[in-house]
């Protein structure tokens, strides 16, 4: 199912308003996106005031070593999972010390797909004052489509839940 393509810098700005008005900051851990996700934070000026530190975590050696990801959930569910996800949130805001977080994990193709998990499926681990908010996507198109969809859709899904939760 694919969402409308949504305007990253807009929800980039509006990410960094909600943070602000609240004293909040954010982290990400980013595999499939590469930084895309930070990058489109860093394009606001002014985002140091909201977003410290991300971290790309683009191996499974990295999510370990950087974020405390257990080889075992590598191992046994594989890096797209939502275990994998939840535990590279937690890492990330820990280390960052953010309030919120986001975490991906996905096949951006053209290969690496199965049946259970086919290209274009993505993970996201969503940090939250009050918790983890996993939610699995499939998005459609090339690697490129999948990556921006992927950045739109963890930016959108950041700025509903700081709105929801108060």
């Amino acid at each position: 199912m694919n969402a409308p393509i949504l305007n990253t810098e807009a929800l980039a700005v509006e990410l960094g308003r909600l943070l602000l008005a609240r004293g909040h900051s954010v982290t990400t851990a980013e595999s499939c996106t590469g930084g895309l996700i930070a990058g489109a934070i860093t394009d606001v000026a002014g985002s140091s005031n909201w977003f410290n530190r991300g971290f790309i975590t683009y191996s499974n050696s990295a999510k370990v070593d950087m974020l405390d990801v257990p080889p075992a959930f590598i191992q046994g569910l594989g890096a797209v999972s939502e275990p994998v996800v939840a535990t590279m949130v937690q890492g990330a805001m820990a280390a960052a010390s953010a309030e919120w977080g986001i975490a991906v994990s996905g096949i951006a193709g053209p290969g690496g797909g199965s049946d259970d998990k086919p290209v274009g499926t993505v993970w996201f681990g969503l940090g939250t004052p009050a918790g983890i908010v996993t939610e699995r996507r499939v998005f459609e198109g090339d690697r490129a489509a999948v990556r921006r969809q992927t950045v739109a859709h963890g930016l959108d899904r950041l700025v509903q839940l700081i709105k929801e939760i108060r």
